[in-house]
């Protein structure tokens, strides 16, 4: 039994407990204890227990560091266990940290503050940073504002971070490293915009390019250089002009101070190729130039860097009508156009493709005159007519009327193939509305001239070959068709048409049938076509030999019949025929 003198180990413990309380109290708290002791790479330390405690030496180092320990120090420590099968005291100086950190971050995060840390370890999707104790997870999207691909210079260095989330029952702590540099430089990018004016010049270093443009750092801030503003000449992609790293001189354009955006130029800071266009580019002249783009309304030319003229697509061919662009020139073509129209206000110029170059349309005329005979293949045939291929890819029409004597509509059209080739004369030439009439049947035996000599005739009255309208003339019967009559004045007159209906005055008489050729009677010459080919009328020989008898002769109120009338007219004719 124990005595006063002589206490026993229970006196103690029970005069601890009484001093201190149940040692179960000291778990789960941190407490102060003293160095006692340094064994190896542990520190055995007393916090007024039945024994001590060992802990690490680590424990007491910063990551990366040494502890700086000494017998006789006081730490903090977490009692983990009172003993353990050793009998020992289970301390820990991390947990003890850890707990200490945990309640500053808790009061730092409510209060949106930052926190000092260090990036000492590396797990999977990011960082592991030591908050004095506490362990972080920095994720690596959060580490920098652009992706960096080696983080060892940023590790085992204090520097700030913000507190994302935190939850201290699952121990889990989420930093942000990037949210402190974006807080910074939008301070940096106020503090600079301020210092910044429109019209500005300024040196910066070209950061990123992109297809728009390209960013360019003007000293902690960045501008966006459009494409337009490179440079006044076309420029595809901003990497033709600029590469990453660059130092540019460029002009400040814009400052929004509300998005803090910053736009650029280059362009201005050169002399602008448009001053003079009015000068250097006078309408009608003639200009070589280098096609830069072509899109289905035309063609754009380069006339010199920064100064573009469009080709519309009317401008381009003079016979290619409905044609992409891209089928008449290429890009990087060198092209001579003529300058249309020029408004330097909305900086456009108007250009001709076409007018470079020699029109078809006059140029066939002075190698065609009206009245020539041309050939060529039937390309088309519409409901009016013949579209016939001729020379420079230009088309001449014959319209079904001139396509033969006697024959009209359909059946003209059908007398001829697409891709036949056919020859035809010149009747007409029409440059400003790029039209050319010919004609085929004027090449038929016997068909009259086409030209100045014709149209003089027919002004003054007279037809082909000296004929006179109204005239009786003698002709021979060509050829018979269903239609009529092909006649020849004499035996190489002036050629022309009787139709079936003109033939005679009774139904009976207007058989071509009852006519052979080589057959010559006399008809009446009643007009002229636009060829000016005679045509030719019995019946109105007939009326007119009538009316005439009628006034010689007297009228059937006589009491004489049309045909004593008739008979006697005949009679005088052929009395005057034996004189």
């Amino acid at each position: 039994m124990a005595t006063q003198a002589h206490p026993t180990r229970d006196d103690f413990a029970a005069m601890l407990e009484e001093t201190l309380g149940a040692a179960d109290s000291f778990e789960g708290r941190v407490v102060k204890g003293t160095v006692t002791g340094i064994e190896n790479d542990l520190a055995v330390i007393d916090v007024g227990l039945k024994s001590e405690g060992r802990v690490p030496l680590r424990e007491f180092a910063a990551p990366g560091q040494k502890a700086d320990l000494k017998i006789g120090d006081e730490v903090e420590v977490y009692v983990d266990r009172v003993e353990n099968v050793h009998g020992e005291a289970m301390l820990s100086r991390d947990r003890a940290r850890r707990e200490a950190a945990w309640d500053k971050l808790e009061t730092e995060f409510a209060k949106t503050a930052r926190v000092e840390g260090t990036i000492f370890g590396r797990v999977k999707g990011g960082f592991t940073v030591d908050l004095n104790g506490a362990v972080a997870f920095l994720p690596g999207s959060q580490v920098d504002i652009r992706p960096v691909r080696d983080v060892t210079p940023l590790m085992d260095i204090p520097q700030p971070f913000q507190i994302l989330k935190m939850d201290r029952k699952r121990g889990n702590i989420v930093v942000s490293r990037r949210a402190i540099l974006e807080e910074t430089r939008a301070e940096q990018r106020s503090g600079l915009i301020l210092s910044l004016a429109e019209g500005q010049i300024i040196d910066g270093v070209v950061k990123n390019i992109t297809d728009y443009g390209a960013f360019v750092d003007l000293g902690g801030i960045d501008g966006l250089l459009h494409v337009t503003d490179l440079s006044y000449k076309r420029v595809g992609h901003p990497s033709e002009v600029l590469n990453i790293g660059d130092t540019v001189k460029v002009q400040i354009i814009r400052i929004n101070k509300d998005t803090q955006r910053i736009s650029l130029g280059m362009k201005q800071l050169e002399s602008d190729p448009w001053e003079g266009a009015m000068v250097k580019y006078p309408v009608g002249a003639k200009l070589s130039g280098r096609v830069t783009n072509i899109t289905e309304y035309g063609a754009f030319v380069e006339l010199e860097a920064g100064i573009e003229g469009l080709v519309h697509v009317s401008e381009m061919s003079w016979t290619k009508k409905n044609v992409h662009p891209g089928k008449i020139v290429s890009t990087s073509q060198e092209v001579d156009v003529i300058v249309l129209e020029v408004d330097p206000e909305k900086r456009r110029i108007s250009l001709g493709l076409k007018q470079a170059q020699a029109n078809p349309w006059e140029a066939f005329a002075e190698a065609h005159p009206i009245g020539s005979t041309v050939e060529g293949e039937v390309k088309n045939a519409t409901e009016f007519g013949l579209f016939i291929g001729l020379d420079n890819d230009v088309d001449g029409m014959v319209h079904m009327s001139d396509i033969a004597w006697g024959v009209s509509g359909e059946d003209a059209l059908n007398l001829h193939r697409k891709g036949e080739t056919v020859q035809a004369v010149v009747l007409d030439i029409d440059a400003e509305k790029e039209r050319i009439s010919l004609g085929m049947k004027q090449l038929e035996r016997g068909a009259p001239a086409v030209g100045a000599t014709g149209g003089a005739a027919a002004a003054s009255g007279g037809g082909s070959g000296g004929l006179n309208k109204n005239a009786i003339v003698t002709v021979t019967v060509l050829e018979v068709r269903d239609a009529g009559l092909e006649v020849q004045v004499g035996d190489d007159g002036a050629t022309g048409f009787i139709k079936r209906t003109d033939l005679g005055r009774d139904r009976d008489e207007q058989r071509p049938e009852r006519f052979q050729v080589a057959q010559k009677f006399d008809a009446m010459v009643t007009g002229f076509d636009r060829s000016k080919k005679p045509t030719f009328s019995i019946k109105a020989m007939q009326i007119s030999e009538e009316k005439q008898a009628v006034a010689q002769y007297g009228s059937s109120d006589s009491g004489a019949s049309l045909g004593d009338i008739l008979g006697a007219a005949l009679k005088a004719q052929s009395n005057e025929n034996k004189k």
